[in-house]
């Protein structure tokens, strides 16, 4: 008769085991903005100069993937692997469905153009391979990435799409 209050003990802790581990498996992350890709290697010779260089043609596009809300970026944060980070100090709202391209090097931000620049003339993302950050302003991670250019980049042209 003791058998089978164990077996169901058993049974109902390996449920259990199974629901608690369910969540921690998830892959994406509970945000609209996701990062939409990367130009990790600016076309040309790199040069971080900032008025002959090619640092804004390196970029990042977020995109606004809720078919509703709008999101102001102000206070979302770009990290890469080793710490580089920008951070969105100003209002910059994306409609649903509308993407900035956060751009390297000086310009002037445009919410009709869809730019923001780093106003640092540095690379940000490594040719060969890197980690990309997004942060909500409240500090949980809104998105991340990894590429590395041989395997995520068919072409050699040093660009990564992401979510269609």
């Amino acid at each position: 008769m003791r058998k089978h209050p164990v077996i169901a003990v058993s049974f109902t802790a390996g449920a259990l085991a199974v629901l608690v581990a369910a969540p921690a498996q998830a892959a994406e992350y509970t945000s609209a903005l996701k990062v939409r890709g990367v130009q990790y290697d600016a076309p040309g010779s790199d040069s971080n100069r900032c008025t002959t260089g090619n640092t804004h043609q390196e970029y990042l596009t977020i995109k606004n993937y809720s078919s509703s809300a709008t999101v102001n970026l102000k206070g979302y944060v770009v990290k890469d692997k080793t710490g580089n980070r920008f951070a969105f100090t100003v209002n910059h709202y994306l409609q649903p469905g509308d993407y900035v391209k956060l751009r390297g090097g000086n310009g002037n931000d445009s919410d009709a153009n869809n730019v923001v620049y780093r106003d640092n003339c540095n690379f940000m993302w490594n040719n060969d391979a890197d980690t990309i950050y997004l942060y909500k302003p409240s500090g949980s991670r809104a998105d991340v990435h990894s590429y590395t250019k041989r395997n995520n980049d068919r072409d050699g042209n040093g660009y990564i799409g992401y979510h269609g």
